[in-house]
């Protein structure tokens, strides 16, 4: 399927401004690579709800993978009731007034610190949970700090000098040390584990792989994945082996809707407001930061009319570019701004700051056409602010 041409052919303008919108036939393409990968490497593939939760499309995500996993108590209570399974649970900290409900949801916990699963891994045996313990192996390859968890005084996961034995009952080791990655940070990162956990091996049951596995990006080779995943199940036979993607889930099969409500020029800066926000609808934006696709657009190149992006909250960095037209046009009121790849970690992040209008959520199929499943008004603030 070519993404490009058909995201360049949607007539938009059917749709609420703003909205997100699914298409549901680019995420059946990413689904049939989740598929191969699943079968050809004989592995686990499970979604992490943090990168998306719009749960209507839980249901097809159900057949093409091998469950879910979940950081919180309210993740594993939306598994349960709209993927109808238990969930693969790993959080920080477990809390007392929460911990009897997470069991009840729970068939895999994995516990961040020895002294949390001193607290509560006997309970989580009794219930029959599958208890695991999040590694740290003090190796990574993202760049940015914000999403590096395995720097050596991170706060997730053990490191391997505070352990001189395997803990009785922990039958799993978890591991995240990935963020957007290709198939040779897996293969590096592997080494590092064994390198320093591998003796700890024969104690297992399985090893959750963490998530940050791009499959569905245009640029990552499945194949050589999955010839990586087959190489390490050789020498560790005994193992079951859980991957748990978020973004590749989702990547590339949607849009971000805005629409242009003012055009300025301060300071000699081409400047489009839009009726949407970088703080409270893409804050990844900010955070990693990355500049996103806009369809129709591109970075400017040589003295091209470059054009800002402003944001209707009233944060200062509420803004992000340049970028210029294709077709070297020039903006007016009204017109549509289409952000490219915005399902993935936009929803599950925004905010109501500011109390600005919150994007819908749209889902489109070349059979049904758009689909409006949720809006948000003046209720929605009110209930999260009361």
């Amino acid at each position: 399927m070519n993404k490009d041409f058909i995201l360049e052919g949607w007539d938009l303008k059917k749709v609420p401004s703003p909205s997100f919108v699914l298409h549901l036939e680019m995420l059946e393409e990413n689904l049939k690579t989740i598929d191969k990968v699943r079968k050809d490497a004989g592995v686990e593939v499970i979604m992490a709800l943090k990168a998306n939760a719009t749960w209507p499309i839980f249901p097809l995500l159900a057949e093409h993978s091998d469950g879910a996993t979940a950081s919180s108590l309210s993740e594993a209570r939306l598994i349960a009731e709209e993927m109808k399974c238990k969930a693969h649970i790993y959080a920080p900290v477990y809390m007392e007034e929460e911990f009897e409900e997470i069991l009840s949801y729970s068939s895999h916990l994995t516990f961040n610190s020895l002294s949390q699963w001193k607290r509560y891994g006997e309970r989580a045996m009794s219930a029959g949970v599958s208890c695991g313990l999040r590694i740290n192996p003090e190796y990574s390859t993202v760049d940015t700090d914000l999403y590096n968890p395995c720097s050596p005084q991170s706060r997730l996961g053990v490191r391997r000098d505070a352990l001189t034995d395997w803990p009785t009952g922990i039958e799993g080791l978890h591991f995240h040390a990935l963020c957007e990655s290709r198939p040779n940070d897996l293969y590096n990162t592997l080494r590092a584990v064994e390198e320093k956990f591998g003796h700890f091996f024969s104690s297992l049951k399985w090893i959750n792989l963490g998530g940050g596995h791009l499959i569905t990006h245009k640029d990552y080779d499945e194949n050589v994945l999955i010839e990586i995943l087959k190489d390490f199940k050789s020498r560790h036979p005994h193992l079951r082996i859980i991957l748990e993607p978020g973004s590749a889930f989702t990547w590339d099969t949607g849009v971000l809707v805005s629409r242009v409500e003012d055009v300025l020029n301060n300071g000699g800066r081409n400047v489009m407001m839009l009726n949407v926000s970088f703080a409270c609808h893409m804050p990844d934006c900010l955070e990693m930061p990355y500049k996103p696709a806009i369809i129709g657009m591109h970075d400017p190149v040589g003295k091209e009319t470059a054009w800002y992006m402003g944001g209707n909250s009233c944060l200062a960095g509420d803004y992000v570019g340049a970028w210029a037209f294709d077709n070297n046009h020039w903006p007016q009121v009204g017109d549509l701004v289409i952000f490219r790849d915005m399902i993935h970690y936009t929803m599950v992040k925004t905010t109501m700051f500011n109390g600005v209008t919150h994007p819908s959520i749209v889902t489109y199929h070349s059979q049904r056409g758009f689909e409006t499943i949720r809006r948000f008004g003046y209720k929605d603030y009110k209930v999260r602010m009361g």
